[in-house]
């Protein structure tokens, strides 16, 4: 399938590894050119995007720096990925979180998509381009352990809903991708591994029987890419508003 994505222009978030740095690759190597925002610039990262910037995307005003070094260095902006996120508290349920923690994970995992997105709106809104938000299974799935970052992906899926009410008549594309458990240091940490008594082989081999993954694979970062860079193409243009869920069965609901 050509996706004709050849000279586009793509912001992407917390791109370093993991799902943001699959994202960064596979958009570069369809011809993207692509800024890549996150703390630490990667080997990986430095090789793939053609401008990346070393920006804490948690703050107020890192996200809006992002873009602007985009709108510099490449002139414009056709596609923003909001993928930034994770966990920056420890928490084992409601109780264990104090407002502190609350903001930590809200400004990680949904506040730097809305000053993202704040930013780059009205050049995406000129070029008629597309904001792609990387959400999670826990957004439809929360568990008390997870009870912010649950919280702020189900805010950053009712957002992209919110976005394409409003914006998709002028031409922009907004849609979210909703993966399950995906092979990163999440799972692949050794010093995790160790606490649970497990190496990292046995802990990657149960991670689907803990998700309930009906397939039993665990999807590799470079599945999520694929239908980003679906999705930032055109052919889907109907695909608004738009939650994609890329589980391997976890949700069992209809």
């Amino acid at each position: 399938m050509e996706l004709d994505l050849k000279g586009r222009r793509a912001v992407v978030t917390g791109a370093s590894r993991g799902i943001g740095l699959a994202i960064v690759q596979a958009l570069a190597a369809e011809g993207v050119q692509v800024v890549g925002g996150a703390r630490t610039i990667s080997p990986e990262l430095a090789d793939a995007a053609t401008h990346p910037l070393e920006v804490d995307l948690s703050t107020a005003d890192g996200p809006g720096k992002l873009v602007e070094h985009a709108l510099s260095e490449l002139g414009g902006v056709d596609l923003l990925v909001n993928n930034v996120g994770g966990r920056s508290v420890s928490a084992g349920g409601f109780l264990d979180l104090d407002d502190e923690g609350w903001r930590k994970g809200f400004d990680l995992n949904f506040f730097s998509a809305v000053r993202a997105i704040r930013a780059a709106l009205p050049e995406l809104l000129e070029n008629k381009g597309t904001i792609v938000n990387i959400s999670s299974v826990n957004a439809h799935l929360p568990v008390p352990r997870l009870v912010e970052y649950s919280a702020a992906k189900a805010a950053l899926t009712s957002l992209t809903k919110a976005l394409s009410e409003e914006y998709a008549s002028q031409g922009l594309r907004v849609a979210s991708v909703a993966p399950s458990a995906v092979l990163t240091d999440t799972w692949t940490n050794p010093l995790r591994a160790e606490k649970m008594g497990m190496t990292v082989e046995q802990v990657v081999a149960a991670v689907p029987k803990w998700m309930g993954m009906s397939t039993g694979k665990v999807i590799h970062p470079e599945e999520v890419a694929s239908v980003v860079l679906l999705l930032a193409s055109d052919r889907v243009p109907n695909a608004v508003g738009a939650d994609w869920l890329l589980d391997g069965g976890t949700v069992k609901s209809v």
